[in-house]
């Protein structure tokens, strides 16, 4: 067994016996940090995007890129991009990207897929230091993703092992408004929802491009709930709730 097999393996079986796939590269949780989180929480209670006008509703439009699907099996986060939206502007100047260290090496296919390789991760921060500054990035606001149940699942994860906190912010799928223009989709392609919309679709399998081609297709679909007459999110959960 070569020691590329060897880490592998090891990584199988500690994937297998411990829930904890950040353990050892997280670094400290300090009090400071515990203190921010539940004040954040605190905030984002207080603060009901539901009722907030369209044309007015900050979001973080986010993306992860991974090293497969299931994080309970030992997948994880290899980096993270954001960029804010007001409305259906993007906020061009208000970005967010990180890679996340790993001790692990990563396949070679996903090298080639995402174009990150393993000293790039070596030298990335660690997890918790990402997480912080991704949080103090967001703040209380919502967050929308293409295929959300990917990353909710997977931010979900590291924000246990590495805070030991729950993940409580609300996350927005774009299909949700996307339901408005066809009531039956549930999940296509990043490109196909560009393709539909219009949106040049370059440097996939970037966290924060990605992120930017999500931002723009939530853009467009915000614009069509605005121009159908919709003022607030809880008008379109109220009628889509009805269409089901």
């Amino acid at each position: 067994m070569g020691m590329n097999e060897m880490i592998q393996f090891f990584r199988q079986i500690s994937g297998r016996l411990s829930s904890n796939i950040y353990a050892g590269v997280q670094g400290q949780t300090n009090m400071q940090n515990i203190s921010f989180i539940r004040h954040l929480q605190k905030e984002m209670k207080e603060n009901n995007c539901l009722d907030t006008p369209l044309q007015d509703l900050e979001v973080v439009v986010f993306d992860l890129e991974t090293t497969g699907f299931y994080p309970e099996k030992g997948d994880r986060v290899i980096s993270i991009g954001a960029i804010k939206m007001k409305g259906c502007q993007i906020v061009k100047t208000e970005t967010f990207y990180s890679l996340v260290h790993s001790p692990y090496p990563i396949s070679v296919e996903i090298t080639a897929l995402t174009n990150i390789c393993n000293e790039d991760l070596h030298l990335a921060p660690t997890a918790s230091d990402v997480l912080i500054d991704f949080f103090k990035f967001v703040k209380y606001h919502p967050l929308v993703a293409h295929h959300a149940r990917h990353e909710q699942s997977f931010i979900q994860k590291l924000t246990w092992d590495v805070l030991k906190t729950r993940f409580e912010h609300r996350i927005i799928d774009t299909s949700f408004l996307m339901r408005l223009s066809n009531p039956i989709i549930r999940s296509i392609p990043l490109e196909e929802a560009c393709e539909q919309c219009g949106i040049e679709v370059i440097n996939r399998h970037h966290a924060l491009e990605d992120a930017k081609l999500t931002a723009h297709v939530w853009g467009n679909y915000l614009g069509l709930a605005q121009s159908l007459g919709y003022k607030n999110l809880r008008e379109v959960y109220e009628y889509l709730a009805k269409i089901k």
